[in-house]
């Protein structure tokens, strides 16, 4: 699905919803003429607004302090030209080149200080109640929205993925105050409304950045982009970018094999068990959110997520598996309990038993800056702490 974008600060809805329902040959033709002897048109039902799993809905709680505003990092301007952290690696692309690592970690330093800072605010204030957390955090925003940063050109794979990265870190944390019960951003309508205008921006060009991939490169960056949209989507209630993340949702399901496994993912060689995993976090997300709005997204592909992180967890037990399939012995030493923060949002929607309900308990509370932050905390808070 190719959606057209709007130019920027432009409001979202300039492009018709019927244009773009046609382009995904999800609607007949509103052009066509109404047959003789037809029945009359019937009106047209204004959809419900989209939502958020009841974890974003949360009220704050005066359980703590907030500890002040830090310094907001310096937002990203120009273009987006990020080395990757594999440059020099063959197909694979599993063998770090530890000296591209470095200036890529230095360059994106800034992005990375303002994703783990908008979602620590976030946090705070959630547990502070201390609306002093939620002005730092729109001033932090409001910077970045001011200044354009991230809207320039990607110049680089690696540029788009951080593109991409960064939205769904900023947009996730953006989306437990804004459908926060306690109303924090009720004082804020201006601010509100440029930040949210500027995180539609991001995602049309997220959108324009990852559309019309083909089958055989599609994989976990198309996965991430998909949920970035998707978190936007809820929190500007647009339709236009939910369908498209769907639309990529179904995608990634029908790269599922029968045996659960991702051949796009199984070319990483020495980390395919990884980035199976990896894969996991935007999947089990969107199908929370598709849940959220009576979407059974986990029943897509015969239940391709199911098939996928039972995979997964059956390759941490034993990943000769894994090795087998890829042709490679399976690198783990970067398997830590964030890299599982997908067990929360699969597990509030489907029953969890076995290997997922043993991780589930021995990886708790799960964190990851790019989902939501604490996603216990969203998905099961009695477990949080």
């Amino acid at each position: 699905m190719k959606l057209n974008l709007p130019t920027p600060r432009q409001p979202l809805l300039a492009v018709p919803v019927s244009a773009l329902l046609l382009a995904a040959g999800c609607a007949s033709n509103p052009g066509q003429p109404v047959q003789s002897g037809s029945a009359a048109p019937q009106p047209v039902t204004t959809p419900a607004r989209l939502k958020a799993p009841a974890g974003f809905y949360a009220v704050a709680r005066a359980d703590d302090e907030f500890d002040g505003c830090p310094d907001a990092s310096t937002p990203h301007t120009g273009p987006l030209s990020f080395p990757s952290k594999y440059e020099g690696s063959d197909a694979a692309r599993d063998d770090l080149n530890e000296e591209a690592a470095r200036r890529y970690n230095s360059q994106v330093e800034p992005i990375r200080d303002l994703e783990r800072g908008i979602n620590n605010l976030v946090e705070d204030y959630l547990e502070t109640a201390d609306i002093a957390a939620v002005d730092c955090a729109l001033t932090w925003m409001l910077d970045w929205a001011r200044a354009d940063a991230m809207t320039g050109t990607a110049t680089t794979h690696t540029g788009k993925s951080m593109r991409k990265w960064a939205l769904s870190s900023i947009a996730s944390a953006y989306l437990r105050l804004k459908f926060s019960a306690s109303e924090p951003l009720h004082p804020y309508p201006d601010q509100a409304a440029e930040i949210e205008d500027w995180l539609g921006e991001l995602a049309y060009l997220v959108v324009d950045d990852w559309s019309n991939v083909p089958q055989r490169k599609f994989n976990n960056h198309e996965y991430w982009a998909a949920w970035s949209v998707m978190s936007v989507a809820v929190v500007l209630n647009d339709r236009r970018l939910f369908d498209w993340s769907v639309d990529q949702y179904d995608r990634a399901a029908n790269q599922v094999t029968d045996e659960g496994y991702l051949n796009n993912e199984l070319r990483r060689e020495t980390r395919a068990l990884f980035y199976h995993n990896y894969s996991l976090p935007p999947l089990a997300m969107m199908a929370a959110f598709g849940d959220a709005n009576g979407l059974d997204l986990e029943a897509r592909g015969d239940h391709a997520l199911t098939r996928l992180a039972s995979r997964v967890l059956a390759g941490l037990d034993e990943p000769a598996m894994f090795r087998n399939k890829a042709g490679a012995r399976q690198k783990l030493g970067d398997f830590k309990p964030s890299k599982f923060s997908w067990l929360e949002p699969y597990c509030s929607i489907e029953s969890c038993t076995g290997a997922f309900a043993r991780r589930l308990a021995e990886y708790r509370p799960l964190d990851n800056y790019r989902v939501g932050g604490n996603v216990t905390d969203l998905f099961n808070p009695r477990q949080s702490s």
